[in-house]
């Protein structure tokens, strides 16, 4: 018999409030699966001035819920990624590349239209199985 385990986490600790009725990330079976991530610092209306100061808030962001659950961005095996505008995407790829570096996730980016953002980041990682203490 297979065991499916759910958990899905509330608020984490130093990210803005979810601005809608939804988990920031869902850990199952062994993958956590995150909510779009976006620039937000403490707030919709609290963002950085540059496309890439908010490229990096919402990686920071990512980065930050993948941590509470129990990951990290050198666990990522997929990422999507939806931009406003298609002239940005060289420099978003600039700024990915310094948190991905070599990793290489999986990836796809989109031009879409946002409401009162640049960008949203979503991801799925693997969430590392702890080793169990031999003692």
């Amino acid at each position: 018999m297979t065991v499916t385990t759910i958990e899905r986490l509330a608020g984490i600790p130093g990210q803005a409030p979810a601005v809608g009725p939804f988990s920031p990330a869902v850990i199952a079976n062994g993958f956590v699966f995150t909510s779009g991530q976006i620039p937000a610092i403490t707030g919709l209306d609290d963002q950085p001035d540059t496309f890439e100061g908010q490229v990096r808030q919402t990686i920071e962001n990512l980065a930050g819920v993948l941590e509470a659950a129990g990951s990290s961005l050198e666990h990522v095996v997929k990422v999507n990624t939806y931009l406003t505008n298609q002239d940005h995407l060289e420099e978003y790829n600039r700024v990915y590349v310094e948190y991905f570096g070599t990793a290489k996730p999986a990836r796809t980016t989109v031009c879409v239209g946002l409401w009162g953002v640049s960008l949203e980041i979503e991801c799925v990682a693997v969430v590392p199985q702890k080793e169990e203490d031999p003692t």
